[in-house]
Formats: C-alpha cells, structure tokens, sequence
C-alpha cells in the first residue's frame, strides 16, 4: 500500500490476516475506525463450527493497522455463540 491506505484496503487486508494468523474461516468485519496511530479492526472468525449453525462459536478480535497498512498487534477480545445478542452503542 502507498500512502495512507483506505478503509476498504484495511478491510481487505484484515480479513486475509484474519485466516492468516488464526487459521481459521474469517465470518465478518465489525468495525473499523481510526486512532492517532493508525486503523482499528474489529473482526470475527468462525472458532468452532457446529449444528446448528446458530450454536457456532466466533471469536471476535482486534487488529491494530499502522498508517502505512503493516499489522502491529491483534488480541482476541471475545468469543459468543452465532445466536447470542450483541449489544453495541454506537456513536451518533
């Protein structure tokens, strides 16, 4: 990446790390946001597929992107099952 990426190359390039590093099915992308630092990626991978399907387990993690596009760290911040509620604020 030249420059500074777009959030869609961070998208991208988040959801390749994603099976990447975990070895595992990327689900989705939650969020993406910008720090002084760089790019936050907020992503879910299918940690245990299971029947049904509503009882998968997906581990949620953070990915931290340098300006430049280069991962700097990532931690898994959660795991639910596919059919639980997640109760999000959001920012107006």
């Amino acid at each position: 990446m030249t420059g500074k990426p777009k959030i869609q190359a961070i998208s991208e390039k988040a959801c390749v790390m994603a099976e990447t590093l975990f070895n595992k099915k990327f689900d989705s992308i939650v969020s993406v946001s910008r720090d002084g630092e760089g790019w936050i990626v907020e992503s879910e991978v299918l940690e245990r597929k299971a029947v049904p399907d509503t009882q998968d387990i997906l581990g949620k993690y953070e990915m931290k992107f340098d300006d430049s596009g280069e991962l700097q760290s990532y931690r898994r911040i959660g795991l639910r099952h596919r059919s639980d509620m997640e109760v999000v604020e959001e920012e107006v």
